[in-house]
């Protein structure tokens, strides 16, 4: 049975420490803030990224440079016969395009999964092919099983300003300014390829309701399942505020009795565009035990 490595990057929310804990590999995603390059969970803590986009700092998104993935591939093939590298989103970032055509150079070795998730379904990937890779699947069949299972996940994102949307220029100082006049908590989601918008709450208690119900309904008609069965995996995701989102969990709780509830910080990649404050409600559907595959 060959050797296999997962592979993934810090938008997936797993640390570095946290990667050695799981058995997988962290690329850390690189920022640009004011001129200098810093990397996340290397050189730039959440702490330190969010005084800096709070204090006005000129901050930019960049994909890891090919010497750097390239660099981890080859020390981890010194160890694995195969990896199998999972990125963010390609809807969201060119660094999966890069990585497959990187990949085309290890003669099937290294298998880059376009699955278009990102933060804590990214997460939920890397655990699913860790499963898979004990089961005995090969790189390939890990990554043409993530693809295959791409759509069976949601995000609701509630954000607490619209500042950053204006800022980064995805909506109008215009529509700016009335949403924050109206005091408006838009709820955006990530079902695919993008980060779109799905609802207006006026309230941050409206707004969580909103994901809540979302999620409700994606198990029941997405994934055709009931609530009490557990069909999902549950994820809560935040920008900066942590006990806010501890607060929230207890909410989903009532809602969702039973479930295991996994908390993270959101990908300082989104994050950058969205501020801090925002929560984050998401789901995967989980995979059919490993002995049936």
């Amino acid at each position: 049975m060959a050797k296999i490595a997962i592979v993934t990057d810090s938008n997936s929310g797993i640390t570095q420490q946290a990667g050695k804990e799981m058995g997988v590999f962290v690329l850390p995603m690189p920022f640009m803030i004011n001129g200098e390059t810093y990397y996340e969970d290397i050189s730039l803590t959440q702490e330190e990224f969010y005084q800096k986009l709070t204090s006005g700092a000129d901050i930019s998104t960049s994909q890891p440079s090919p010497e750097s993935v390239l660099e981890l591939w080859n020390r981890v093939l010194k160890e694995y016969d195969q990896l199998v590298h999972i990125p963010m989103s390609s809807g969201l970032s060119g660094s999966c395009q890069s990585a497959m055509m990187l990949a085309e150079e290890y003669d099937g070795r290294v298998q880059v999964v376009n699955n278009q998730r990102i933060s804590v379904t990214q997460r939920q990937s890397c655990l699913d092919a860790l499963a898979l890779a004990e089961a005995g699947k090969d790189a390939a069949e890990i990554r043409s099983f993530l693809e295959t299972d791409k759509f069976n996940s949601s995000i609701y994102i509630m954000l607490d300003t619209l500042y950053y949307l204006k800022k980064g220029g995805r909506i109008t100082p215009a529509a700016a300014a009335i949403g924050t006049m109206l005091k408006l908590k838009p709820v955006l989601q990530i079902q695919g390829e993008k980060l779109d918008a799905f609802a207006k709450a006026r309230t941050t208690a409206q707004g969580r309701t909103i994901m809540i119900n979302a999620i409700r309904n994606d198990i029941t008609h997405r994934f055709g399942g009931q609530i009490e069965q557990q069909p999902v995996w549950l994820e809560i995701a935040y920008t900066a505020d942590r006990a806010a989102a501890e607060d929230f969990r207890k909410e989903v709780e009532s809602f969702f009795p039973g479930y295991d509830i996994h908390v993270d910080p959101l990908s300082l990649s989104v994050a950058c565009h969205i501020g801090p404050g925002a929560l984050a409600l998401a789901c995967c559907k989980k995979i059919p035990d490993t002995k049936e595959l």
